[in-house]
């Protein structure tokens, strides 16, 4: 479980923060416009929240960036962004709310980019730079002297100095400093990125390459001055449900224990119901489909075909399999991720329905976006959004009776623990033992995707030959996605406590087995 202690952006989960303060405002507010207003005046309406979030004191002193005005004019950007809007142009004249026609609808698909840097938000932290603090003590014993392979440091005026001409940036002397006065900084959403996707502009500040970005948006969660935000679909969800069309909501397994001790799975389909959706169903339906699926894709493909196979499920591994080792798309499993299996479910028992899937992935958005994908998902919100959602309603979990609690028993254990890293690959294993007792099968599995990459590596070198291969881009799994909002730890268990109140496992027990057939036939 060593996942749950990998970078300080990671352990800071479930804890509020300035940033989270003012993303949750943002998502909350535009959740209450497309709730309240009936039409009108949506530019100046956009312009007042702006003041509304950002009310200001007397003396003009932002209560996060020390200017009012560059608070106002960054919430601004994050309100265009959860409106589903693109972030304004620099330099030239336009206003907050540009383009706002095409977002007052009840269907818009996300367009690229996901993932934006705002960037007069942006601190152009030091992209990798080794510096001696205050803290030195100009130790006698000097190791960072001796330990420095390119002899960059000296003693100058009693006090260690690095020649950055020299530093090669190898860490060793901050390792070796007894007084940690040694520093390696590194900018934080770069170091997150396992794509290595985020340079900088002209200016110093973060630049995503979009070619290589995957939109796992763990930049997102690392970025301490909220410079980084991702485009929201609330606005449009919410038109939809107050249109007369039935809108079903698709949860994914990783929601239990995100919205606080008191949202228990068994209220689930409550608090959703009282946000305006007609019903709520587990994703974990498809997730069991997809084992089936790729159980039976592995026993056929591996070593027949392929000499190991990749399963599909997180969109942003499969995406970095295509980008960085194109010579394997074909080891990707064919089937279908549970999001879509659950859709394309939802839509054949409710013909004329919208579906919204719900979870904790970005990266879900641009997949929901894609031609293929569109009929089945109609939206898709993070489970930091749907809060906000619930606080524009004025949703309290602690006052949702029990009498209103609905179990929700749609899945098994092997599907829920999808969540997790090494769900998935243990959930095909299962089910292949239940096709093919005798059948080995061996698995590697990473997590985050500095991991997969170097997994992939070692599946390029043979390493991994007649293996099953998951990957997951976020650290420990789902658990830790963009949009979550609790400790990764405390997530994992409730995941795993709740999995095991299932009332079976493997996948092959499932009731919705025989809808497969129905399902995979195209719309």
């Amino acid at each position: 479980m060593q996942f749950f202690h990998t970078g300080g952006h990671r352990r800071m989960r479930g804890m509020e923060t300035g940033k989270t303060r003012i993303r949750h405002s943002v998502f909350t507010e535009i959740a209450r416009l497309a709730y309240d207003y009936e039409g009108g005046d949506y530019a100046k309406a956009l312009e007042e929240l702006t003041y509304k979030i950002c009310p200001g004191d007397p003396d003009d002193i932002g209560a996060y960036r020390n200017s009012l005005f560059l608070e106002r004019a960054v919430v601004g950007e994050r309100l265009r962004l959860a409106m589903g809007l693109p972030t304004r142009k620099l330099g030239e004249y336009n206003s907050i709310a540009d383009g706002i026609e095409d977002a007052i609808v009840a269907e818009k698909h996300y367009e690229p980019p996901l993932i934006n840097v705002v960037k007069f938000a942006c601190n152009r932290c030091p992209v990798d730079l080794v510096r001696v603090t205050d803290g030195c003590q100009g130790c006698l014993e000097h190791p960072c002297m001796e330990i420095c392979p390119r002899g960059a440091i000296s003693k100058v005026n009693g006090h260690a100095k690095i020649d950055n001409d020299k530093c090669v940036r190898c860490g060793k002397c901050a390792h070796t400093c007894s007084f940690h006065a040694i520093i390696h900084q590194q900018r934080p959403c770069a170091k997150a990125c396992g794509m290595k996707c985020i340079g900088s502009d002209d200016h110093g500040r973060a630049q995503i390459d979009y070619a290589k970005c995957t939109s796992c948006g763990q930049c997102l969660v690392a970025c301490p001055f909220g410079a980084i935000s991702d485009k929201s679909q609330i606005f449009q969800t919410v038109m939809a449900i107050k249109s007369e069309t039935p809108v079903y909501c698709v949860l994914a397994p990783s929601f239990v224990g995100q919205f606080g001790p008191d949202a228990v799975p068994e209220k689930m389909k409550a608090i959703f119901k009282r946000l305006g959706f007609t019903d709520v169903y587990e994703a974990a339906i498809g997730a069991d489909l997809c084992v089936i699926e790729e159980a039976a894709d592995f026993l056929e493909e591996v070593p027949a075909k392929h000499p190991f196979m990749v399963t599909s499920c997180c969109p942003s591994w499969s995406d970095m399999v295509r980008k960085l080792f194109p010579e394997f798309e074909q080891n990707i499993s064919v089937a279908m991720t549970p999001m879509v299996l659950t859709a394309r479910f939802v839509k054949k028992q409710h013909p004329g329905c919208k579906v919204v899937f719900v979870g904790p992935c970005d990266a879900k958005k641009l997949e929901a976006s894609r031609k293929t994908v569109r009929s089945d998902v109609d939206f898709v919100l993070t489970f930091e959004e749907v809060l906000g959602m619930c606080a524009a309603k004025g949703i309290d979990k602690e006052c949702i009776p029990m009498t209103e609690a609905e179990p929700l028993k749609q899945s098994g254990k092997d599907a829920r623990m999808f969540a997790v890293s090494g769900g998935v690959a243990q959930a095909v294993v299962n089910a292949i033992k239940s096709m093919d007792p005798d059948r080995k099968v061996k698995v590697a599995k990473a997590a985050g995707l500095d991991e997969c990459r170097k997994l992939l590596l070692m599946a390029k070198a043979g390493k991994y030959d007649g293996y099953l291969l998951e990957g997951m881009a976020c650290p420990g799994g789902c658990v830790a996605g963009a949009g979550t909002l609790c400790d990764i730890g405390k997530a994992y268990k409730s995941v795993s406590h709740f999995a095991h109140k299932a009332g079976y496992s493997c996948a092959y027990d499932t009731e919705y087995k025989d809808y497969l057939p129905l399902i995979e036939e195209k719309q």
